[in-house]
């Protein structure tokens, strides 16, 4: 590591602890300085000003995040990996709440980091799988947006909410019903046009080269016709 990088990783490390113990109101120049051990303008030559380095801190909160998903190993039940996803998004907004709010507080339409695109990767790995699993009761792409909201929103509503006054409950109960809405039992017999439509279109990355831009996005329009259609009863 170099001196610049040192530095760098030191200012990152004790901008990371004020949050923890003082929140962001904590976090200022003359604090993460005296914290780091540098002197204010090097702050500002490496970061540019404090949204830079708390960005900076955001990014490398999202990092530990992917690491710890990262960390699960995949199962033979994808439904049950979502599962065990879903208890350490949540788990890491409790016990890093300065952090989650700096990643997820303040929400930018069209602005979102390499790390947070990484993070939506592996949950559309996870929601990819249940559908190849023929066990994905909506599209991919819906199930992503749903997973994300309900476990984000899940996420703020407790941050917010003082400890003595959280329903330990919720977290477990939300999860099951965002899964019951987007899952469907295993098919006793053949599976639905409908479910088999979510699961080819799942698998279509895994043979993008076959298709033109045009064509990958005409089969997506018409696999997702076919997911999204109920039959007449």
């Amino acid at each position: 590591m170099s001196d610049r990088e040192e530095v760098r990783r030191r200012i990152i490390d004790a901008t990371t602890r004020l949050l923890r113990d003082k929140g962001r109101e904590g976090v200022t120049t003359r604090t993460v300085s005296g914290a780091a051990g540098v002197q204010a303008p090097t702050i500002y030559r490496l970061f540019n000003d404090m949204n830079g380095l708390l960005e900076a801190v955001a990014a490398d909160g999202f990092a530990r995040y992917l690491v710890q998903k990262h960390s699960q190993a995949l199962s033979d039940d994808p439904v049950d990996d979502l599962r065990r996803g879903w208890d350490t998004h949540i788990g890491f907004g409790l016990e890093n709440p300065a952090h989650y709010l700096l990643m997820y507080g303040q929400p930018t339409p069209g602005s979102r980091t390499r790390a947070a695109v990484q993070a939506l990767a592996r949950l559309r790995m996870l929601v990819e799988r249940i559908a190849v699993a023929g066990l994905l009761a909506v599209g991919v792409e819906a199930a992503v947006s749903m997973v994300h909201a309900a476990g984000v929103g899940l996420t703020l509503n407790l941050i917010g909410t003082p400890p003595e006054e959280r329903d330990p409950t919720l977290p477990d109960r939300l999860r099951e019903a965002m899964i019951a809405s987007i899952t469907t039992a295993a098919p006793a017999g053949a599976p639905s046009a409908a479910q088999r439509a979510v699961a080819l279109k799942a698998v279509l990355g895994e043979v993008a080269d076959l298709y033109s831009p045009g064509e990958r996005a005409l089969l997506n329009e018409l696999l997702d016709r076919v997911a999204d259609h109920t039959p007449a009863r």
